[in-house]
């Protein structure tokens, strides 16, 4: 069976049971998370978010790029989200190579150049604080909007707190 197979049969004994289908298109909560793709993050369960809460963006690194800055404008304006939350972890996957080091992989085994920035990073604790900055910095959110920047321990679960809440624009 393929994966997607797995995915879907799994998808049809969740619908048995849904019974959430009446959940609002804001968050419950006014919240953004901007985390990693690692699948040993479960932003739901780590955060103890149910169905609906917050708004969870999901990229390589956990990056304030400008599609995730995209996405942090849609959801304050519209949405009405207020608090956004740059978590990233340990032992990510994004410290283990070099933006020339992929591209290199890319051309070499790919046969394709690719000029493309991947945005790894060394530490993630400054990669955190660097995020925090670029959404910081970035004009056009609403009044009272706040960002704070975590880091994630794959090894004991826990958050850790590297930028205090603080407004961006």
């Amino acid at each position: 069976m393929s994966e997607v197979d797995r995915l879907k049969q799994a998808n049809a004994t969740f619908a048995e049971g849904f019974d959430e289908g009446d959940l609002e298109i804001p968050p419950a909560r006014p919240l953004v998370v901007l985390t990693c793709i690692d699948a040993r993050l479960d932003p739901a369960r780590s955060l103890g978010l149910d169905l609906g809460d917050a708004h969870v963006i999901r990229n390589a690194g956990g990056r304030a790029t400008e599609d995730a800055i995209r996405s942090l404008l849609i959801s304050s304006w519209l949405l009405g989200t207020r608090e956004f939350a740059v978590i990233h972890h340990t032992d990510c996957g994004m410290t283990k190579f070099t933006d020339p080091v992929l591209r290199d992989m890319i051309r070499d085994q790919g046969g394709v150049e690719v000029d493309m920035e991947f945005l790894s990073f060394a530490d993630p604790e400054q990669s955190s604080r660097d995020d925090v900055d670029a959404i910081r910095g970035t004009k056009g959110f609403p009044d009272g909007v706040t960002v704070s920047g975590h880091v994630y321990d794959v090894r004991d679960g826990r958050l850790h707190d590297v930028v205090a809440p603080t407004p961006v624009g």
